[in-house]
């Protein structure tokens, strides 16, 4: 059993790893670099043997473990694409508009290598995509049931992070390895939390993305939301409206039920709510899929109850701040020629307007840079466009679709496997679970897989 990290370097990134056991090669996620562009954006998918491998298994349908899919399964005819029904749906609607983003880029900025793939290219992909419920065991020809005791066997489990996120049991070579993929252990407002296998695991392949963010004394989800809805009433008290940049897929979905929420509870008015085409899309299929058994609140459809209004690319550049009004909007990190980048050059001025963010940023994002900034400073938010003042009011949430840091190792402590491997997550991140672990589990051999080196499991 060997396992191989197929990331360039040790960071958050294009995520895919390559796992063979009992000679059966399996890739386990096939990411998209959201920092780098053309080919450098790609896994090194050069150490996988030509036509050799069997299967591939898509964890959830976020661009970091699906957006690089057609390029492999171009070049990788034989094997069979595993993941749940959602991430199916959802993943079709992500490949589709990074094939729109790189075709603008290509237009845009002279990207020649772009588009990586084709609307084409995902179709045939999709002939390989075969989805599988959870809890059920199968093998890498798809068949359902334990298999002849040989070959490698497959099982999904419910990864709490956002619809249709997976962690998979992979059983060979009378061994089992469990991959997280990324997980929540804590229920979210629209997402039940991971329920994963809590014995038999030999060796893990675990996620780290918030080892180096301490949970705050004290800090309940249940209090942030109460937070966050006392910081839109004064918004709107203020007499302006509120900006949220969020990613399309869980994040707006999370927002526009945290909202309902509010209204349930008498803490918010009606009031108009705008958000994009894309989570528009993606929020229709959280709606088709309310009945999944990782969804909380399946009576709740979003559009239909929110009713929020589709805000286009070009409305965004005519449009003013209204009063009273939620722009939830993104991309998450502010990137350059987005919805949530270019509302927010238009409100950063008006001390009556008011941002929030309401998870991660990237500190060398648009996102990340401005989070850094003081009031009264030039903030440049595209290197086309000039600098605008930052008066606005901001404030900042903590309603992370990850685990924190603690929960994580709490899991790793019961489950005690024979070896740890600590994959996707940055250098301090990583670190801090090395050291974690290597004290707190001392009959366990913790690994910080070198990118392109073969680790025997």
């Amino acid at each position: 059993m060997e396992f191989v990290n197929l990331a360039r370097r040790t960071e958050i990134g294009a995520n895919s790893y390559l796992l063979k056991v009992a000679g059966h090669p399996i890739v386990l996620d096939c990411g998209m670099h959201p920092k780098e562009r053309g080919l450098a954006a790609l896994p090194n998918y050069s150490l996988i043997p030509p036509g050799a491998l069997e299967a591939i298994v898509i964890t959830h349908a976020h661009q970091d473990h699906i957006g690089s899919l057609p390029v492999l399964t171009r070049s990788e005819q034989n094997a069979r694409v595993f993941l749940s029904e959602a991430t199916r749906r959802i993943g079709e609607t992500m490949l589709h508009n990074s094939v729109n983003v790189m075709t603008r880029q290509r237009e845009d900025e002279g990207m020649m290598e772009y588009p990586l793939f084709t609307h084409r290219g995902i179709e045939f992909s999709r002939s390989m995509w075969q989805q599988v419920p959870p809890r059920v065991t199968f093998t890498l020809d798809g068949e359902r049931g334990p298999g002849d005791g040989v070959e490698p066997t497959m099982e999904f489990y419910h990864a709490g992070h956002i619809l249709g996120s997976s962690g998979v049991l992979i059983r060979g070579e009378g061994r089992t390895v469990f991959y997280t993929g990324d997980v929540n252990f804590d229920a979210q407002t629209l997402m039940k939390g991971a329920d994963f296998p809590t014995e038999g695991v030999d060796v893990l392949i675990m996620e780290t993305t918030r080892g180096d963010a301490p949970t705050p004394a004290g800090f309940t989800r249940a209090a942030e939301e109460r937070r966050f809805a006392d910081a839109i009433l004064a918004a709107f008290e203020r007499g302006g409206s509120v900006t949220i940049p969020v990613f399309a897929l869980g994040k707006t979905q999370e927002i526009l039920a945290m909202l309902w929420g509010m209204r349930r509870r008498g803490e918010l008015v009606q009031t108009p709510i705008y958000i994009g085409g894309l989570s528009t899309k993606i929020t229709s299929a959280y709606d088709a899929l309310a009945h999944s058994p990782d969804r909380s609140r399946p009576e709740l459809a979003l559009l239909h109850e929110m009713a929020p209004y589709v805000l286009s690319g070009n409305e965004v550049l005519t449009m003013s701040a209204r009063q009273h009004c939620i722009f939830a909007l993104s991309s998450g990190m502010m990137t350059e020629h987005t919805l949530s980048n270019i509302w927010v050059r238009k409100i950063l001025p008006d001390p009556k307007q008011t941002l929030l963010f309401v998870g991660y940023s990237d500190p060398d994002s648009p996102a990340g840079k401005l989070r850094k900034a003081k009031p009264g400073d030039l903030v440049q938010l595209d290197p086309e466009v000039p600098p605008v003042p930052f008066r606005c009011h901001l404030d900042s949430f903590n309603f992370s679709a990850h685990s924190s840091r603690d929960t994580l190792l709490d899991y790793a402590l019961k489950l005690k496997p024979k070896k740890i491997l600590l994959v996707h997550g940055d250098p301090p991140a990583i670190a801090w679970f090395r050291e974690e672990l290597r004290t707190k589990l001392p009959g366990t051999e913790v690994i910080v897989p070198p990118p392109g080196e073969t680790i025997s499991l």
